[in-house]
């Protein structure tokens, strides 16, 4: 575990409540993943909490089921990497919380600047957890700087993680692994958004028709899920 990197503890609960399994989430693991190799299979992300150590408590309902053998595989590199002889990636963690913002304009997404490695595609609006800071803290924040728009409704949706090496927008070799917290939020009172953030990851954002979505470029972290995400909104 590097310096950067939060603790992610897992536990998993059966009904009604029970505490059945608990671990510390390692570098580059997905939590619905290691309960599957322990035989318990994942119901609902209930609970994504900073503790009072600091830790993040990521709590699921779980059901026993067959231990899942789940090969982990190399971890993958981004395409092209160069990567110069006894140079060893760093491990860097991100956790940060994002959110599928829905109003009677339409589904809030932001376009990533060129400060980031996939500037011009679009994205749900969210960012990196602050020292400190809870996840839902951290998600109003961000949709405030990134677009000035304020939510509510808030509630769990999942979690996803990534794992590769690559560069950081600093040159920086990086074994990153990529915790992000899901949330679908409510926007009652719509405004024109705005990015106050400038200069940073956002370089625009809008309110996109849901009709109108197949049009925009989204990231490939979140493309595959978001018509599953607004079905339940």
């Amino acid at each position: 575990m590097s310096a950067t990197e939060l603790p992610i503890r897992v536990v998993a609960q059966s009904p009604p409540g029970r505490e059945v399994a608990g671990f510390v989430l390692a570098h580059g693991a997905d939590p619905v993943r290691e309960l599957a190799r322990s035989g318990w299979s994942a119901g609902r992300l209930v609970e994504a909490s900073l503790g009072p150590d600091g830790a993040l408590l990521l709590r699921y309902t779980v059901h026993a089921a067959t231990p899942v053998a789940v090969s982990d595989g190399p971890v993958p590199s981004d395409r092209g990497l160069v990567v110069a002889e006894g140079e060893r990636p760093r491990p860097y963690q991100r956790t940060a919380a994002y959110a599928v913002v829905t109003s009677p304009r339409g589904v809030l997404l932001t376009q990533l600047s060129e400060v980031t490695s996939a500037a011009g595609r679009w994205t749900l609006p969210g960012g990196g957890l602050d020292p400190g800071e809870s996840p839902e803290d951290a998600l109003h924040r961000e949709v405030w700087e990134e677009s000035g728009q304020s939510v509510t409704e808030v509630r769990l949706l999942e979690v996803l993680t990534s794992h590769w090496v690559g560069r950081a927008p600093s040159g920086r070799l990086e074994d990153f692994h990529a915790v992000r917290i899901v949330y679908a939020a409510s926007c009652p009172d719509p405004t024109d958004p705005q990015v106050h953030d400038v200069g940073g990851s956002t370089s625009a954002v809008r309110w996109v028709r849901e009709e109108e979505l197949g049009g925009y470029p989204v990231v490939r972290s979140f493309a595959p899920h978001l018509s599953r995400w607004l079905a339940t909104t």
